[in-house]
């Protein structure tokens, strides 16, 4: 079985690619390398025909698309998140159409989520900022391609090796920063948003599931902890974590982001159903996972 894994040396794609390649009999293609050749891959500004070119050299029997951003202007943004999907759906139609593709989506498509209400993959769009907007894009572009597809949206994850410009990672760097001192300060934005976090690993397997499983998946499915955690916990069992003895503050600002997505959670159970798939890591494995790998360097 050969996969092809697009964005692998990203945050979840480093995690994907690893538990693709623990799977017996798979071979799998991460970075674009296959049969000593160089197969290098820039969804963001790769043409349609030179892709297909790539994916005939290659014959993966699934693709599995990580690439993606979550920071920039939203020009930046729609090429790699909503233009690069668009792209490799029209590659794979031409060059490998019996391919599976495994995309990774995000939780940010739904927008505002609604108190005690954890969304499902039937529930209405609304993405509050460009970030989500562009992933909503790529979902629709890899729903709508004819394809044995299927988009995971992914909640927040956390893990090992999170990624500085993640929450998680941030404030990692501010706890290995500040140390054991006990005068540190820690001055943060509002904390008081929920958030759905998922352990990576977790995410990870979700992949494998799907890119594995013998018939063809939902074409979404939501994979996410399945409960709504405050920020602030987050925050404080992470200190926790790292001996911080410092103190917190939080300030009434805080990114437009979080003031306009105040509580976001996920409905998992269709992954349950679909994939046999559930967390299996705690928010608290996830965190002392990030700080065995991240914080004690």
């Amino acid at each position: 079985m050969r996969i092809l894994v697009l964005g692998h040396s990203g945050y979840l794609g480093t995690h994907v690619a690893a538990g693709l390649r623990a799977v017996p009999g798979a071979q799998v293609l991460g970075g674009g390398r296959s049969a000593g050749a160089d197969h290098r891959v820039d969804l963001a500004s790769v043409r349609p025909e030179q892709l297909a070119k790539t994916l005939a050299a290659v014959a993966p029997d699934t693709v599995v698309n990580c690439a993606g951003a979550t920071g920039g202007d939203a020009v930046g943004l729609a090429e790699v998140n909503a233009r690069g999907p668009a792209v490799l759906c029209a590659a794979l139609r031409d060059a490998a159409p019996a391919a599976r593709l495994v995309h990774l989506g995000s939780a940010a498509e739904y927008g505002p989520g609604t108190p005690d209400a954890p969304v499902t993959e039937s529930a209405p769009t609304s993405p509050a900022a460009p970030y989500g907007a562009t992933k909503l894009a790529g979902t629709v572009a890899v729903t709508a391609s004819g394809l044995d597809a299927v988009v995971l949206r992914v909640g927040n994850p956390v893990g090992p090796g999170a990624p500085a410009a993640s929450l998680p990672g941030r404030i990692t760097a501010l706890l290995c920063e500040a140390g054991p001192d006990p005068e540190a300060v820690l001055r943060l934005g509002d904390l008081s948003a929920y958030r759905d976090f998922v352990d990576v690993r977790d995410v990870a397997r979700a992949v494998v599931l799907a890119a594995t499983a013998a018939g063809p998946p939902p074409p979404v499915l939501n994979v996410g902890g399945g409960r709504a955690v405050p920020v602030r916990e987050l925050v404080h069992a992470l200190a926790a974590r790292a001996g911080f003895r410092g103190r917190i503050e939080e300030s009434a600002g805080g990114s437009a982001r979080s003031a306009r997505v105040s509580w976001q959670c996920s409905d998992i159970s269709a992954a349950e159903r679909a994939l046999g798939w559930r967390p299996a890591h705690t928010l608290q494995d996830a965190l002392a996972a990030l700080w065995e790998s991240d914080g004690t360097r």
